[in-house]
């Protein structure tokens, strides 16, 4: 139980650095504002790679989590991976606004009552045809978010933070109903493991391009909302997702509050930065 613990902090850790490291990569890229096509010019930026590469360790970290924890504790978790951004943030000399740090701290409130209202244990797994469908959700999220990203009004940015948001969940959903028992050759056969590539690497591909034209606040918010309310009611109804006997009000509060903190501090976070920009300007 303590593992899971460990490792869930480790992977908010983790995504919270490499959106540091992705978000220097694309500003020294000259891609932050642009079009998609302009997120070619990444691929001569290390450091962007870097920041996928510190992700992709904390995406490890996650779905090991998610093999003793319930999706509601850990995705909780990882949504306050902006606490851990603006922290770094903050480290790195960009201040951070005395609502920010209130909000930080209703987030982690909120992290310790869901870490004391989580009853720890595996998930009930899933046949493989219902494995194979969260396979086929990559492909849907993609047809939407093609579909936004071709359209030039306000909701655009809104549907494809919405899909990232629902990709990502989905890769929760996979990591928690992950078999890796037997051989290390059964699985690159399994289901879950396509599914929770297919479905981030769409999910990534969405949120890139939401931030695009999106503010990144309601973006952050619309994303976060969406990955933490879907994963953890499927996993509440469908996984077998236990709260502690006693604890169903403060597992609620503490959700509310981890995600309201982790939309909060991604508030005071990007409006504090674009005030010197507008400053200038």
């Amino acid at each position: 139980m303590i593992l899971g613990y460990v490792l869930a902090v480790l992977a908010a850790v983790a995504s919270g650095s490499g959106s540091i490291l992705e978000s220097a990569g694309v500003r020294r890229a000259g891609a932050f504002g642009g079009s998609p096509q302009d997120l070619v010019a990444l691929r001569r930026q290390p450091l962007y790679f870097l920041g996928l590469g510190v992700d992709l360790l904390g995406f490890v970290f996650a779905a090991a989590a998610l093999h003793r924890l319930p999706l509601f504790l850990v995705q909780s978790v990882l949504a306050f991976s902006v606490g851990v951004t603006a922290t770094i943030s903050a480290i790195l000399g960009v201040r951070l606004a005395g609502a920010g740090w209130a909000a930080l701290g209703v987030g982690a409130t909120g992290l310790v009552l869901l870490g004391l209202s989580a009853d720890p244990g595996p998930a009930r797994l899933l046949p493989p045809g219902w494995k194979l469908l969260l396979v086929g959700v990559a492909v849907v999220i993609a047809a939407i978010a093609f579909t936004a990203q071709r359209s030039t009004g306000r909701w655009s940015p809104i549907v494809l933070g919405f899909c990232a948001g629902l990709g990502f969940s989905t890769v929760g959903i996979s990591a928690r109903t992950l078999d890796a028992s037997g051989p290390a050759w059964r699985l690159v056969a399994e289901p879950a493991l396509w599914a929770m590539i297919a479905n981030g690497l769409v999910a990534a591909a969405a949120f890139a391009m939401a931030l695009q034209r999106g503010r990144a606040t309601a973006v952050t918010a619309i994303m976060f909302t969406t990955n933490t309310a879907v994963s953890s009611l499927i996993g509440l109804v469908v996984l077998d997702d236990r709260v502690r006997a006693g604890f169903t009000a403060a597992a609620a509060a503490g959700f509310v509050l981890a995600i309201a903190g982790a939309i909060g501090t991604a508030h005071y976070a990007t409006a504090h930065q674009t005030e010197p920009s507008t400053s200038a300007a």
